[in-house]
């Protein structure tokens, strides 16, 4: 009998505890988050009740498993698989509880400036480190399970002795990829590009929507994603349309007859404005910018907040001026001479 009950008492016990004290501190953590609502780190800390109850329960049945007197002639295994359970799930813990604090961190910072340049890229940087503290985390875990294993403590000298020629073959053969890695954290720190910025790269215009350590995705206009490596943001030019100020300029170019009414078209151009929601009223302005023996070149200039609007705005106006001048002045439109050259006057 007592060797039934005792199993029984053992684990059964490490669980009933490690959901008592897992109850305990869930209810904390609430009382927390309800009191201080300025703040989201009591929130974000229940995200780690799971790993938290693991590490108990883990600890728990790890300490006390020599006593159940459960499976003794797997001691060894099941107490290796036991550490290893608890050594994973410290881990966990620690990447959640490291993610709370800089998830907390960047929502005052977000909170106390309402520059979005700036916020975004706090949260470039926020985003890259928090993967370089999971990469390392898990790095350190998985060596730990390693030392677990006395084989591998005995391999350890020579490990250490052919760690020179290891480094050096691994860092030719991983050359681009620390290239990328290096690329990222200039990338993080450097301010060069951030989540949420529109660039244009290849030819393709879209907004910037996801950076990690090696690659970086845009997703364009038309709800493609692009994939690239992060070093090429380090080693190619590219139009980053967000950078400094948000603000932007649009140009809308025509080519019409050289009898097109420019000054009627000036004040079309003020009236579209007016009407157009995207334009932000700082700038606008129509010129003839070039001028060729059967055309003139004209250009719109006027200006908006942020890309998305600087687009619409563009398109408003090229649309509605090429309305206006089929129905009022048609004459305005570009136009092929299709009559027979006028021959010079004979000499003598």
């Amino acid at each position: 009998m007592e060797n039934v009950l005792r199993p029984l008492i053992v684990v059964g016990g490490a669980v009933v505890l490690t959901l008592l004290i897992g109850w305990v501190t869930d209810l904390l953590l609430r009382k927390a988050d309800g009191r201080h609502r300025e703040t989201p780190l009591w929130g974000l800390l229940r995200r780690a009740r799971i790993p938290y109850q693991l590490v108990l329960c883990a600890a728990l049945l790890r300490g006390s498993y020599d006593q159940a007197a459960l499976l003794e002639q797997h001691r060894v295994g099941v107490g290796r698989i036991l550490t290893l359970v608890l050594i994973g799930s410290v881990a966990w813990l620690v990447i959640q509880i490291a993610a709370a604090v800089v998830e907390t961190s960047y929502t005052r910072y977000a909170r106390a400036h309402r520059d979005a340049a700036r916020v975004r890229r706090v949260r470039t940087q926020v985003s890259l480190i928090m993967r370089v503290v999971a990469a390392v985390v898990g790095v350190v875990a998985v060596a730990a399970m390693l030392l677990t294993f006395p084989a591998m403590r005995a391999a350890g000298a020579s490990l250490l002795a052919s760690a020179g020629i290891l480094g050096i073959v691994a860092g030719v053969a991983a050359q681009s990829t620390l290239a990328n890695l290096f690329a990222g954290l200039q990338i993080a720190f450097g301010d060069m590009v951030r989540l949420g910025d529109t660039v244009v790269v290849d030819g393709e215009w879209g907004t910037v929507e996801e950076i990690t350590l090696t690659f970086l995705t845009v997703r364009t206009w038309d709800e493609r994603r692009i994939t690239m490596p992060v070093s090429y943001f380090t080693s190619k030019p590219f139009e980053n349309w967000s950078r400094g100020t948000a603000q932007m300029t649009g140009v809308v170019y025509w080519h019409v007859d050289h009898t097109a009414p420019v000054e009627a078209m000036r004040e079309k151009l003020r009236e579209i404005l007016r009407e157009c929601p995207a334009w932000d009223g700082r700038e606008q302005g129509l010129a003839v910018t070039d001028s060729t023996p059967t055309t003139m070149q004209v250009r719109a200039m006027m200006t908006a907040k942020d890309a998305d609007d600087v687009w619409t705005v563009r398109v408003a106006v090229r649309e509605r001026m090429i309305r206006w001048l089929i129905e009022e002045h048609p004459y305005a439109l570009p136009r092929v001479n299709t009559a027979d050259a006028v021959r010079p006057p004979l000499g003598g």
